[in-house]
């Protein structure tokens, strides 16, 4: 008799630098049951997959079992859609070329595969969030870097080698006293617009000068974005400017880059779009200021609704149903 069992459901990996998300997602997008691992508790890959395939386990078994799964998408940093490997990611524990899709194949036995995990919180948010029927958009992740997925005519920009799209490096300062950038390069955005790099300008911001401020009592090498944001919301003005700086920067950035696909929106995700207006105002004045004439009042700068990791488990998701 013929095997009727439906494929019904695909695994999701959202993977980042400090966590591994998982997510069991059936095909209205429902996450039906989530697990993770921390990504560096495991300095070899082949422990990694092996933690991962044991803490999926249960998860999978809330569905029905492998039989139900029809695939895994993975979005990782560095993940390159063409290969099914992560290639020489600086904010991974493994080094070089990692054969990640193969890796889970062999172990799960279904198909896999990998895309830049910024392209992955793309695609979720094209699929259930603020950029839901959208055609062409630019997201950009706010987080430890800076990442960003490029959709054109509804695809993802994958360029000739699958790696087209890494906004976050980008040049934007170009003197002798641009920061260096874990690419090897210095004056990247993602050195003054990430996560990491709001606690920079906090740091110098406050070598440069005696303002009162409470970030004062934080030891500065421990000073978090985070630590900025609750400052800010009490009204100190040094934590208010911090921000300013970083929202004028990637505004005048997105502005930049708004003459290459004209976007219908800037999606703004991760961690430092919990920031609110103290970002988004500064952003989105100088956004105004800088963009081409021709495209003024064309985009909208908008953050991305979804919860959490949920737009890149999604987004990795989507790849699961592929052919």
């Amino acid at each position: 008799m013929e095997n009727t069992t439906l494929k019904d459901y695909v695994i999701g990996l959202d993977m980042g630098g400090t966590n591994s998300i998982f997510g069991i997602v059936d095909a209205r997008g429902t996450i039906k049951a989530q697990t993770a691992i921390k990504t560096t508790a495991y300095p070899d890959v082949k422990d990694y997959v092996k933690a991962a395939v044991e803490a999926l386990g249960p998860a999978i078994d809330v569905v029905g079992g492998i039989e139900h799964i029809k695939g895994m998408g993975i979005g990782a940093p560095n993940g390159n859609y063409y290969t099914g490997n992560i290639e020489y990611a600086a904010n991974l524990v493994w080094e070089g070329v990692v054969p990640i899709a193969r890796l889970f194949e062999e172990a799960l036995g279904v198909p896999v595969r990998v895309t830049n995990d910024a392209n992955a919180a793309a695609m979720g948010e094209m699929t259930y969030g603020v950029a839901r029927g959208m055609k062409n958009f630019i997201m950009i992740t706010l987080g430890t870097g800076v990442g960003s997925g490029i959709v054109v005519d509804g695809k993802i920009v994958y360029g000739s080698d699958g790696f087209a799209g890494e906004l976050g490096h980008l040049v934007i300062d170009h003197t002798s006293n641009g920061r260096k950038c874990g690419c090897g390069r210095s004056g990247c955005l993602e050195t003054y617009c990430s996560a990491t790099g709001v606690a920079r300008t906090a740091r110098e911001m406050l070598a440069s000068s005696t303002e009162p401020s409470p970030l004062r009592e934080i030891k500065p090498e421990e000073i978090t974005s985070y630590d900025v944001f609750k400052a800010a919301e009490q009204g100190d003005a040094t934590a208010i400017g911090i921000f300013e700086y970083t929202g004028r920067l990637l505004g005048r950035s997105c502005a930049d880059f708004c003459t290459f696909n004209t976007p219908e929106a800037f999606v703004f995700f991760g961690g430092l779009t919990k920031a609110g207006d103290f970002l988004m105002n500064p952003l989105r004045k100088a956004y105004d200021e800088h963009v081409l004439s021709i495209y003024k009042g064309k985009a909208k700068l908008l953050v991305s609704a979804l919860n959490g990791s949920e737009a890149a488990v999604l987004g990795a998701s989507a790849l699961g149903w592929e052919e």
